[in-house]
C-alpha cells in the first residue's frame, strides 16, 4: 500500500479510535472516505439486520433502504463475502439502480468474528473507476474500520 493510503487509514483510526458509537464511526468513515477518494457520486454502509442489508451512514444522493443478501452487487458481495468491483453495473446481473448515474462499484464486506455486520458501497458515475489499488486500499481501511466496530 502507498503511503497517501497508509496516512489515510492511520486517519480513519484516529477519527475512530477512542469513540464507541458504531453509527458515529461509521458516519465518519464515510465522510472521510468521500474526502478522500475522487470521482465517486456515493459512499456508505449497509448493515445486516434481519437478513437484509439496511441503509447505513453515507454521503451522496438518497438511497435504497433495504437490500436483500444475494441480490444486486451489494447483496452478492454480502452472500459470497467477496470484494466485488464492478467496472459496468449496467452489465452486472440483477443489478440494482439506486442512483441511474452510478456507472461502476466496488463492495467490501464487513465482517467481524466471523460474522458479516455490514457492506461498505461504493459507486461512481464513470465505468471502470476502481483499481486494484483501490481495492486493497479499501479491504485495509474495512478491516481497520472493522477492528472498532
Amino acid at each position: 500500500m502507498n503511503s497517501v493510503n497508509k496516512t489515510r487509514i492511520q486517519v480513519l483510526e484516529s477519527l475512530i479510535k477512542d469513540e464507541p458509537n458504531r453509527i458515529t464511526n461509521l458516519a465518519n468513515a464515510s465522510a472521510w472516505l468521500n474526502e478522500c477518494l475522487d470521482k465517486i457520486n456515493w459512499v456508505g454502509f449497509y448493515l445486516v439486520e434481519d437478513n437484509e442489508l439496511v441503509l447505513g451512514p453515507f454521503q451522496g444522493k438518497t438511497a435504497c433502504v433495504r437490500l436483500t443478501i444475494g441480490k444486486g452487487v451489494c447483496g452478492t458481495a454480502a452472500k459470497e463475502r467477496e470484494i466485488l468491483r464492478i467496472p459496468d453495473v449496467h452489465e452486472f446481473p440483477g443489478h440494482i439502480a439506486c442512483d441511474a448515474a452510478s456507472r461502476s462499484e466496488i463492495v467490501v464486506p464487513l465482517i467481524k468474528g466471523g460474522t458479516l455486520i455490514g457492506v461498505l458501497d461504493i459507486d461512481s458515475p464513470i465505468c471502470d473507476r476502481f483499481s486494484e489499488d483501490d481495492q486493497q486500499f479499501l479491504e485495509a481501511f474495512a478491516e481497520t474500520l472493522v477492528a472498532y466496530l
